[in-house]
């Protein structure tokens, strides 16, 4: 337990201080992708509509082309595994990630993110009379790909999707060490 401690405040301390840097190019000039904002609040509402996963996010852009990402999930799912049969996750997560923005069009772009992430909580589920028990706690590494329309200075959605791989056996007994996730996010600029 000390270890995933350590890491959860290693990972926070690493994404504060980098929330903090100055950004460079994007408060100079006005980049026709991200205006003359620097931050972006977001929520992934296709998860809360199809999971009740609640996840929201906060981006800080760097430049024009990369950005810091923060992500805070609750009732946060393996996957897209479902809650029927006696099923329940008690999951939550932080993420950390770097967001690399791809071409200049004034409408949308492509990005990558690899990030790091940590989920802590439980899944409970009933089976032959009794309650089992599997501590979700895992320390995971993961990549993915999405693309942002930005329709306005201030609003960009899109898709995304990424796999990921956790670190923690009881998990991978469980369900398997490699784990997808997807979805539809709108942010907010300022």
């Amino acid at each position: 337990m000390k270890k995933y401690i350590f890491v959860f405040l290693l990972t926070a301390g690493l994404s504060f201080s980098a929330f903090s840097q100055q950004v460079i190019s994007s408060s100079v000039s006005k980049n026709p992708n991200i205006g003359t904002f620097e931050n972006e609040i977001k929520l992934n509402f296709l998860n809360l509509i199809v999971l009740g996963s609640f996840e929201i996010g906060y981006e800080r852009f760097l430049s024009e082309s990369h950005s810091l990402d923060f992500q805070i999930l609750i009732n946060d799912r393996f996957g897209y595994n479902s809650e029927n049969n006696g099923k329940t996750y008690k999951t939550n997560s932080i993420q950390s990630g770097m967001n690399f923005y791809f071409g200049n069009k004034p409408n949308g772009r492509f990005y990558l993110y690899p990030f790091v992430k940590f989920r802590f909580g439980d899944f409970e589920e009933m089976g032959m009379g009794a309650n089992f028990t599997t501590d979700m706690t895992a320390f995971i590494l993961g990549a993915g790909f999405g693309y942002k329309w930005e329709v306005s200075e201030h609003f960009a959605f899109g898709p995304y999707a990424s796999i990921a791989r956790n670190f923690s056996e009881a998990v991978s007994d469980k369900f398997t060490a490699i784990e997808p996730n997807a979805g539809f996010s709108l942010g907010y600029r300022f």
